[in-house]
């Protein structure tokens, strides 16, 4: 399967480890303690083994963050089941939706479409600045019809939180 990624660095979630290292122990803590209490009922048999088995992973793949990354022009995020771009300098659309779980839609001119949690881009600077740049672009290049203040209103959460956080390490908080 060829990759359909433009050429460039790419730029990574920082945080996906630690979250990916957090599902795979719930789903392997879930699986033992499945077993274990089965086991000790004398009910455990292979068929009821295999289930607790399929129902770890089950576990492990509706916890396991989705894993984004960014290039010059492009953002991707990968879920357990598909990974879908945008292409960034390109885009027609982007909204945010929920209060609570909050999460961003955007779209391309090609019809890509992908969500994605704005609390990675809170977390990952550096994929804010590439999804800005390209955000830059689409509105220079007129195709940002429809929530370009969307993501103004996102830009300046991230950097009074950037801002909160080094006034707070320098002791100015």
């Amino acid at each position: 399967m060829a990759d359909s990624r433009p050429p460039g660095r790419a730029t990574g979630d920082r945080t996906w480890r630690g979250g990916a290292l957090l599902a795979v122990g719930c789903a392997l803590g879930f699986g033992a303690l499945t077993l274990a209490v089965d086991w000790d009922a004398g009910s455990l048999t292979p068929a009821r083994a295999l289930l607790w088995i399929a129902l770890s992973a089950t576990v492990l793949g509706l916890l396991l963050p989705a894993r984004v990354t960014a290039g010059p022009g492009w953002l991707a995020v990968r879920g357990p089941l598909r990974r879908r771009t945008v292409r960034t300098d390109s885009l027609v659309h982007v909204g945010r939706y929920g209060d609570v779980a909050a999460h961003l839609v955007l779209r391309d001119t090609l019809g890509n479409r992908l969500e994605l949690d704005p609390g990675v881009l809170h977390a990952n600077p550096l994929l804010w600045h590439e999804l800005d740049t390209g955000v830059r672009r689409s509105l220079e290049r007129g195709t940002l019809r429809r929530g370009s203040e969307v993501l103004a209103r996102l830009g300046h959460e991230i950097d009074d939180t950037n801002a909160r956080a080094v006034l707070e390490v320098s002791g100015l908080s």
